[in-house]
């Protein structure tokens, strides 16, 4: 039995984006959640068939690259397209690599599916790319007035990822003329002769150029909302500092705990994580742990904020009702909604806080201590599982 081919994904993103506007390159922007590049770089990495997955970066991004990508492989790209794609492959033939995928990143929406027909066609030719038929009638422009139709049999828009044997890649662009600009690899292996495959491309594909092209895509992104809720309980005893929402309150009693037993930032988290089924509170940081002696809660909010971030989700609503006699939760009540809405980075009107009695019934009716329910309503993109 022969030995399965090495495939490497390499994915171009070392391009300024000039035409996007705002001074960050658009595979740096933000997309659902996450920046642009990060969506085709997990799609490759997903993939059982891609062994590696290379991307090229302008040598002034590559460490804001390799934040984005922790563990990737990243290589600067150089002055034109065709250039970050020779150095790219350069790489890949020093790892081995037999057949390559070549890809914009500036396509964040890349499927298994158009990854599968790529190496499909590629079975039975030098190369293989994805393309659309043209629906819309084309015509030439003669400054600004309308031209002679363009007919459109036989006419086809082109994507990518642009599959190809190495070695045909390769040799395609040491031969190309040194003066001369390519918009694509395949056309350079065409011009060497070399046979490339047609296979179905994906509408989600469209390449984002302009500031309303990324506006759409963030619009197409498929979003999950999920909802949690957190509970949590501390006893108030002598000699504490009351801590509730990140405030201190002045208070002849505070809340006794580990931590500094903020009960409402507790709860909070539990409901935070709640949303990604990351378990609770206890889970990241053990009460037996003696790090968390006296700790802020507001980090424990932060980190539970970071991994539902990690995963490109993104907090639409938190909802907390604080439950106890004593202190008076109204005159603080604009103070905590300020400082949870920074912890998490979200607007205020986002936070919502409520205080209630049990009618002196209960342990918090007796003054015994302070509980807090709390719900978060969080979106995250494509269907991410936790």
């Amino acid at each position: 039995m022969s030995q399965k081919a090495k495939i490497a994904a390499l994915i171009v993103a070392a391009g300024g984006g000039s035409r996007m506007g705002g001074g960050v390159p658009k595979q740096f922007r933000d997309l659902g959640g996450r920046p642009m590049l990060f969506w085709s770089h997990d799609a490759f990495l997903s993939h059982p068939a891609i062994d590696m997955v290379l991307t090229v970066v302008a040598e002034d991004r590559l460490d804001q690259a390799r934040a984005i990508l922790p563990g990737g492989w990243v290589e600067p790209g150089g002055a034109s397209r065709r250039e970050s794609v020779a150095r790219g492959l350069r790489h890949l033939a020093l790892a081995g690599v037999e057949q390559v995928l070549i890809h914009d990143a500036a396509r964040p929406f890349l499927s298994a599916e158009v990854i599968d027909r790529v190496l499909a066609g590629m079975a039975s030719a030098d190369g293989a790319m994805p393309a659309l038929p043209v629906a819309d009638t084309l015509a030439r422009d003669r400054d600004a007035v309308l031209g002679e139709i363009v007919p459109r049999d036989g006419v086809v828009r082109v994507q990518t990822p642009q599959g190809f044997h190495l070695q045909a890649v390769v040799a395609a662009h040491a031969a190309w003329p040194a003066d001369a600009e390519a918009t694509d690899d395949a056309q350079m292996v065409r011009r060497l002769g070399g046979r490339v495959a047609l296979v179905q491309g994906d509408a989600m594909l469209e390449k984002i150029t302009y500031p309303d092209d990324l506006t759409g895509a963030d619009m197409r992104l498929t979003w999950e909302t999920r909802t949690a809720m957190g509970y949590d309980v501390h006893r108030l005893e002598d000699d504490e500092e009351l801590w509730l929402g990140g405030v201190l309150i002045p208070h002849h009693q505070g809340l006794s705990g580990h931590s500094d037993a903020d009960v409402a930032l507790h709860a909070l988290t539990d409901a935070l994580l709640g949303t990604i089924a990351a378990g609770d509170i206890g889970t990241h940081f053990p009460p037996s742990d003696p790090q968390w002696k006296g700790a802020e809660s507001g980090q424990f909010l932060q980190h539970a904020a970071k991994l539902i971030a990690d995963k490109g989700g993104r907090i639409d609503f938190v909802d907390l009702t604080i439950i106890c006699e004593a202190p008076k939760i109204g005159p603080h009540r604009a103070a905590m909604v300020a400082r949870i809405a920074e912890l998490l980075g979200i607007d205020q009107g986002r936070v919502s806080l409520k205080a209630t009695t049990t009618e002196r019934l209960g342990f918090t009716g007796r003054g015994e201590g302070i509980a807090t329910q709390a719900v978060a309503t969080v979106r995250l993109p494509g269907g991410s599982a936790a």
